[in-house]
């Protein structure tokens, strides 16, 4: 099925507008609105600032039953063009929509002069976009839209004075910026011993110097001789640190070597918990020793590895051999619960609680399973317990001695009133055998009630 068109004949002085021809346009996403525009430092406004909104094209204009569509301005009423591609509601809101893409425009314009970007280009685009407005085809607030226009345009001149102050405001800025990093890097050629953490952050400082820009020749090269002086002294007193740093290495090698002795000796024990926490404590002092020179402190730790390997090993094997015992375990209480799964406590309940204490007492005896399998195991014998454990209760309920006597008493007060009544009907006191027998009702349900709740339990 072909698409419907849109046919729209705009007025004679709006060829300088998008036309409204082709195919049906779909429903457009909201278009951005911005604020009026404040020259600022581009600092505070690196991109277009602007607020998503979109207008409402019913206060500012309508599209007749024949398609005619008219704008309100300061001046009245004007036709803008001739909507035939679907009703007069759509045709409000295609009108509008191109309002809105007027409206963007001028959004970005006055983002664009408040950044500080270019005031001449933008006061030119303004220029030209308002020069439009007196013959577009939209429907919205045109004034307001002329009205903003017109604020750029005075305002691109203060702008344009304003980007010149800016950038020497900026160059200050920057040599400021180069000043301090200069002086930070001063300061950790001096003082600093944290030695990774220091030249990590020299470093970050000269990728950070390369960054800045606009600062004048001459300071800049007195600024950079300050910086580079500064990285010269910190990587002499670091080499100092270094010199010293080979002695302790020294030593460690000598202390990591003893544990690995200590730890060749522990390799064959059978003691798995015992000898599992020396291997963490070995591994702690390991660690707290320090580092030995790189090929050595590889090698040592290869070797106080190799010595860990083998005790861990054969822990796991032992492991493995127990969980097999585990697994077995497992096999025996599947084939225990299968052979007890048919206690029914409706068949006797005697007889099913002596088979519960008899698989009670095998499942106990046959010992641990696989952590894994123990919920579905135990879920599965507690499922026979509580079949028992319940059809004792319901026992215990049907034969209730207390909830036997009360329903008995309900049948005694229920042949006192009876008997009342019978007696007031022969004295001739109708009241009062009414009343008496309207008692022994009330009694006889609550009578019932009670010799039902027994029978149900």
């Amino acid at each position: 099925m072909p698409t419907p068109s849109e046919s729209a004949t705009p007025s004679p002085a709006a060829a300088a507008a998008p036309r409204p021809g082709g195919p049906r346009r779909k429903p457009e996403s909201p278009k951005p609105h911005a604020v009026k525009p404040t020259p600022g430092p581009a600092a505070q406004h690196p991109h277009p600032v602007v607020v998503p909104s979109v207008s409402d094209p019913s206060q500012w204009g309508r599209v007749d039953d024949d398609g005619t569509a008219w704008v309100k301005t300061a001046e009245g009423e004007r036709v803008i063009g001739s909507w035939q591609a679907g009703d007069a509601a759509e045709g409000l809101a295609h009108f509008g929509r191109r309002y809105d893409d007027l409206a963007t425009e001028v959004a970005l314009l006055e983002a664009r002069l408040a950044a500080g970007t270019d005031a001449r280009k933008t006061k030119a685009a303004a220029t030209a976009l308002a020069e439009t407005l007196p013959t577009a085809s939209v429907i919205g607030d045109i004034d307001g839209l002329a009205a903003r226009l017109q604020a750029i345009i005075e305002h691109s001149d203060e702008a344009a004075l304003h980007a010149k102050e800016e950038k020497e405001r900026t160059r200050h800025e920057q040599t400021e910026r180069k000043e301090a990093l200069a002086a930070e890097a001063e300061q950790i050629a001096a003082d600093s011993t944290q030695w990774k953490a220091a030249g990590d952050r020299l470093r970050e400082i000269l990728d950070e110097w390369k960054t800045i820009r606009g600062v004048d020749r001459k300071v800049d090269d007195a600024l950079w001789r300050r910086f580079s002086k500064a990285r010269e002294a910190f990587n002499r007193r670091r080499g100092a640190h270094f010199a010293e740093l080979d002695r302790e290495r020294a030593a460690a090698k000598g202390r990591k070597e003893e544990l690995c002795l200590r730890a060749e000796e522990l390799s064959g024990s059978t003691d798995w918990s015992g000898t599992a926490a020396t291997f963490r404590d070995l591994l702690a002092e390991w660690k707290a020793a320090g580092r030995a020179p790189r090929e050595a402190d590889e090698q040592l730790w290869r070797r106080f590895k190799a010595a860990q390997d083998v005790f861990f090993a054969a822990r796991n094997a032992a492991a493995n051999e127990r969980d097999q015992e585990f697994e077995q375990n497992a096999t025996a209480k599947e084939e225990l619960l299968h052979a007890y799964e048919h206690i029914n406590p409706d068949a006797g309940l005697d007889a099913a609680r002596s088979a519960l204490r008899e698989l009670q007492e095998k499942w106990d005896a046959i010992g641990k399973v696989p952590r894994e399998r123990m919920h579905d195991l135990e879920s599965r014998l507690r499922a026979i317990e509580k079949r028992v454990r319940e059809a004792a209760d319901a026992q215990w309920r049907r034969t209730d001695p207390e909830a036997m006597a009360r329903a008995a008493q309900f049948r005694e007060r229920v042949a006192q009133f009876e008997e009342q009544a019978a007696k007031a009907q022969a004295a001739g006191k109708t009241r009062d055998a009414e009343k008496a027998l309207e008692q022994a009702k009330q009694w006889r349900e609550w009578a019932e009630a009670a010799e039902g709740a027994v029978s149900q339990r």
